[in-house]
């Protein structure tokens, strides 16, 4: 017995509309994507002399931790070490306070790809239904597959994310009273590149160069 109250229930999206829907929403992510990654480099550019100047005034902290200045003729200055001690701590804590600002910059970045990202899979998600293995895995000659490029935004968003949680760390983690962790920092941070990764994504953006120049 019907209770007069009928259920809508959403029309399915037509194939075509929803592989053209599909399609601009993964252009609007890769220009996104491709306007996005020099910034992310400019602000790495930033940060390396930052990491090596951290890393010499660890070297400086260590080699002043090695003399005895009471053995010096600047022994005149009694309190000269912990003096020095002091500005090279005030200089490293303000490196540290200018790297944060720039992760800051990192994870806006990220953020924006993310967000980009997560409205395709959602689109892909409500329009799922629509589209049979033909239309996702169709290859055309200047425009990749559906799934292919899923993957490929998919394989980005999960760069950038482990490379912000990983730089993102290294500074969380670092403490300036381990000289042996301040002096590797440089060289901790110089590890973290991936310029497989970094070949991976240019690789595919060049391959979708004609893809994202349609239609704009």
């Amino acid at each position: 017995m019907s209770n007069g109250t009928s259920v809508k229930t959403r029309e399915p999206v037509p194939a075509e509309c929803a592989q053209m829907s599909l399609q601009g929403a993964l252009r609007r992510s890769f220009v996104a994507l491709h306007s996005q990654r020099p910034v992310w480099r400019s602000v790495l550019e930033e940060c390396d002399p930052l990491m090596e100047s951290l890393g010499n005034l660890g070297e400086q902290m260590r080699a002043l931790s090695r003399v005895r200045l009471s053995d010096t003729p600047l022994r005149v200055f009694p309190e000269l070490q912990e003096r020095l001690q002091f500005q090279l701590l005030q200089a490293a804590d303000l490196l540290l306070q200018r790297l944060r600002s720039r992760m800051s910059h990192l994870q806006s970045v990220r953020d924006a790809i993310s967000n980009q990202v997560s409205a395709v899979l959602q689109l892909y998600e409500d329009t799922a239904d629509s589209l049979d293995l033909a239309a996702v895995t169709e290859r055309l000659s200047v425009i990749p597959s559906l799934a292919d490029m899923l993957e490929w935004l998919q394989d980005a968003e999960r760069y950038y994310k482990q490379q912000f949680l990983q730089r993102k760390t290294l500074l969380q983690t670092l403490r300036l009273d381990d000289l042996s962790q301040l002096e590797s920092v440089f060289k901790r941070w110089k590890i973290l590149e991936s310029p497989d990764s970094e070949h991976e994504i240019t690789n595919a953006l060049c391959r979708l160069s004609f893809f994202m120049e349609s239609q704009r």
